[in-house]
């Protein structure tokens, strides 16, 4: 077999036939490069280059485009109010998701007073640094895919997560036409980008909707206030002959069904910790929907070698028949992750991921 691109490769994965190997992606934290370099990880290289990784992102300006203000600024955290008018705390010596302080929108009346800043505008995209870089992933043959979140994920980050699931049960129709205008966002940027050349392979939709435990809200909310605007999404980019991945992580078990009626291609990152069963979820669903992700990055960071070799056998040996598989942690590497560890996980993954 020729030596496959990236961009072959994956296309080859995601409609469920068998490649040379199974892809290779992932996505480390900032504080586990910075850790890698130390540990002698090339300054000049990424790590995207530097293990192989096979696809490269863009993504566009979704916020209400508010002034940015810093508010506070600590040896520990900088509190800022961000460009969708929320306060947000973010620590400045670990990698962590951020603290939400306070939030701009509180109710249906704010959201009409700043709905209309959540429609396009040329200033949401970096024309020319972003069309050049995407130019250059396509020459050089990665698999390209634009990267926006929608749905539950996205509203939660302007109005707050409690004040959403209230409002799920409470004040349903609100929901819908956040969701909807999200949606709008997202396809009217997605239009404008590729009219002015930007060229695709697929899209990442980034829509938490699980935790440690369960669903953040049940299958039949999902199925009324965010499958509509998530099949209207699928629909467009498969028209334009795109393929969809959807990142949602925690337990997402219980959607499953619905994410494939919903038009979702690919589904990540399957999160081990959080319950998410990547040989199970390829026995019910691998003919329907292609799988990125599940490698439990607890057992890449145990001492004993054998501990993430038996993961990576046991998982990418079942996971990568008949296609419909790509590699990536179950989340991203954590920097208890060292460079020598990950090295020898790439190594693996290149050994067990062959046809």
């Amino acid at each position: 077999m020729k030596t496959l691109s990236p961009q072959e490769r994956i296309n080859i994965v995601l409609n469920h036939q068998e490649a040379d190997r199974i892809p290779i992606q992932d996505h480390p934290w900032g504080t586990t490069v910075e850790r890698w370099h130390r540990e002698g990880l090339p300054e000049s290289q990424t790590p995207d280059d530097y293990f192989g990784f096979e696809m490269r992102e863009f993504g566009f300006d979704a916020s209400l485009q508010l002034p940015e203000e810093k508010i506070e600024e600590t040896d520990e955290y900088t509190l800022v109010r961000n460009r969708d008018g929320a306060l947000v705390k973010n620590w400045k010596h670990a990698t962590s998701t951020p603290g939400w302080v306070d939030f701009l929108i509180k109710d249906r009346a704010s959201w009409e007073e700043y709905k209309s800043r959540l429609t396009m505008n040329s200033s949401r995209v970096d024309w020319g640094k972003e069309l050049a870089r995407c130019n250059k992933a396509r020459e050089q043959g990665f698999w390209v895919r634009l990267v926006a979140a929608i749905g539950y994920d996205r509203v939660q980050t302007i109005v707050g997560s409690e004040r959403l699931l209230m409002a799920m049960i409470e004040d349903p129709d609100w929901v819908k036409d956040m969701f909807s205008t999200v949606a709008e966002l997202v396809i009217n940027v997605a239009e404008e980008m590729m009219a002015r050349g930007f060229q695709f392979d697929g899209v990442l939709f980034c829509e938490d909707m699980g935790y440690r435990n369960a669903l953040l809200f049940s299958p039949a909310l999902y199925r009324e206030l965010a499958m509509p605007c998530d099949r209207r999404l699928c629909d467009f980019f498969k028209a334009k002959g795109l393929k969809v991945m959807l990142h949602s992580c925690g337990n997402v078990m219980e959607l499953v069904p619905y994410l494939i009626e919903a038009g979702f291609d690919c589904l990540e990152p399957l999160e081990v910790k959080a319950g998410m069963d990547l040989i199970k979820l390829k026995k019910d669903y691998g003919d329907r929907l292609a799988f990125m992700g599940g490698i439990d990055v607890r057992k890449m960071a145990d001492p004993n070698p054998e501990v993430m070799e038996e993961e990576i056998r046991t998982k990418i040996t079942v996971a990568k028949q008949g296609g419909g598989y790509i590699f990536h942690s179950d989340h991203s590497v954590p920097d208890n992750v060292s460079l020598e560890q990950y090295e020898k996980c790439i190594e693996l993954v290149h050994r067990y991921g062959k046809y």
